[in-house]
């Protein structure tokens, strides 16, 4: 860590010791959410989410080919997340950094394990099936990464119409159909600092965090968790943390349900 990033994480401390957070927020509030849906064109699917300062652009792009051998009967999908240098410049161009890797599974496993794409809709005919590949775009790295990615993916998926398939063609230009969606998941990303637990950190309070805890859930159960650092996280404090992310859950779909015009 570089002596700004000490300082910084000093000054969050002792902000926290007075119960303040650094931008007055309270300890279980989400900065501003801004959802943008459908701002690419030649995507099946698009979403950007403004969390803050932070902003996350995601793509979805179908593909007609074969299933998996082991799911004839299904489509499958796929993530990716991109660092782009734009973002920060702690970001550099090349192969995917160990950041982007785990940001698409940790946004990949609560998608999957939600059961929010219908896989088996996806099949068209045997041996042919759709496969779903998204793209996670950073454009701005403000902290918490997890919950405006996941935001973004969701809503993506939620705009996201499936094309034509005529005669061994995809046909994109007529989109006839929502993609089949089944649930709705949300993810709630916590920092541990000294004693406090708090929502949504800011990059500062990244920088200061001695753990980190993200919470996925449908607003009826807990679909995955991720703990990210080194620091201890107390089964009371994680109760709390799940207790939050199920509250969350219905204030963060409403938002994804308004933007996209589509609810389930």
């Amino acid at each position: 860590m570089e002596a700004i990033d000490i300082i910084k994480s000093n000054y969050i401390r002792e902000l926290l010791t007075n119960g303040v957070r650094e931008d007055a927020r309270g300890p279980n509030d989400f900065r501003g959410v801004s959802i943008k849906p459908g701002i690419i064109e030649h995507a099946e699917g698009s979403a950007q989410v403004d969390l803050g300062a932070t902003k996350v652009l995601a793509g979805v792009k179908l593909v007609m080919g074969e299933p998996m051998a082991d799911t004839p009967d299904q489509g499958t999908i796929s993530m990716a997340a991109e660092l782009l240098p734009l973002a920060s410049a702690e970001y550099e161009t090349g192969p995917p950094s160990p950041q982007s890797i785990e940001l698409a599974r940790v946004v990949d496993r609560g998608i999957r394990a939600g059961n929010c794409v219908d896989l088996a809709d996806l099949l068209v005919a045997e041996g042919k099936a759709w496969s779903v590949f998204v793209d996670l775009y950073i454009l701005n790295y403000a902290g918490n990464l997890f919950d405006a990615s996941e935001l973004a993916v969701m809503s993506a998926l939620m705009n996201t119409k499936v094309p034509k398939y005529e005669d061994d063609k995809v046909v994109r230009e007529e989109r006839i159909k929502d993609i089949k969606l089944d649930n709705i998941v949300t993810s709630a990303t916590f920092a541990k600092i000294g004693d406090h637990v708090l929502l949504d950190m800011n990059r500062n309070e990244e920088n200061a965090a001695d753990a980190r805890l993200t919470v996925a859930t449908d607003g009826s159960a807990v679909r995955a968790m991720q703990k990210g650092l080194s620091g201890g996280i107390s089964v009371k404090e994680i109760d709390d943390m799940v207790g939050i992310a199920l509250a969350k859950h219905g204030e963060l779909k409403n938002l994804m349900e308004k933007a996209t015009k589509r609810s389930l």
